[in-house]
């Protein structure tokens, strides 16, 4: 009998969600999904096709094109880390802008959008062993996951982590530029109508505002082999 479980892993944008997420299943030998990702695949698509003019999206038009859209993870053999492929078109790059970070969470607001990618997302984790980070994991695609964490750091210590990231890859951008983006995401993501995002009440609460990566680490660690251990007996 298989021993694994599925962790969700939810909370606020650039708290060390997906690097922590996706060492964590490389320990644990699991399977990880970047959700997030799949949101930005689909607004790299709306950008990409002008349906978002003036932060405004031809919501009509992008549900029309829903059905055609296809986005999968392959693993990079040189990297090791699941891409993200956009309609058989590796989009790994262009999906971690700043422009995609502007509109994402216009995107994820959609519904009809939430409903595809959730089905996809709840399919990829009927056999266990699955790490997912999100923004709706444990309160909607996995709320009888057996472990869940929330994520979360005060606002200026994730523009600052956002901004030296962007930066390193040679995006021209200002902090105060992406301190704007990070409160304006929360906003959206926290008050939307559809899934909303929250913590979990049985979620871990970790605040990795005053936490290095490999802390942050340690600590999810600790969890999930907590978290196995009673799943076995």
């Amino acid at each position: 009998m298989s021993n694994k479980i599925n962790i969700a892993i939810d909370g606020h944008s650039s708290t060390g969600k997906s690097t922590s997420a996706r060492r964590l299943a490389h320990e644990l030998g699991y399977l990880f999904v970047d959700t997030g990702a799949m949101y930005r695949a689909i607004s790299y698509f709306a950008l990409r096709e002008n349906l978002i003019t003036d932060q405004q999206l031809n919501t009509e038009k992008l549900i029309e094109e829903l059905p055609g859209i296809s986005i999968n993870f392959q693993r990079n053999p040189e990297t090791h880390i699941n891409e993200v492929y956009l309609n058989g078109e590796n989009v790994e790059k262009e999906i971690r802008t700043l422009e995609v970070s502007n509109v994402v969470s216009i995107i994820a607001s959609v519904s009809e959008v939430r409903a595809k990618l959730v089905e996809q997302q709840q399919a990829m984790g009927k056999n266990k062993g699955l790490v997912m980070d999100g923004r709706d994991i444990g309160t909607v695609v996995f709320p009888d996951a057996e472990l869940k964490v929330f994520m979360t750091a005060a606002a200026d210590v994730r523009a600052q982590r956002r901004y030296d990231e962007l930066k390193e890859r040679g995006d021209d951008v200002d902090y105060q530029q992406v301190l704007e983006n990070v409160l304006e995401r929360d906003e959206i993501d926290s008050t939307r109508e559809d899934s909303p995002l929250r913590q979990a009440d049985d979620a871990m609460l970790l605040d990795t505002s005053t936490m290095n990566r490999e802390q942050q680490f340690e600590q999810l660690m600790h969890w999930a082999n907590q978290a196995i251990l009673q799943a076995a007996q």
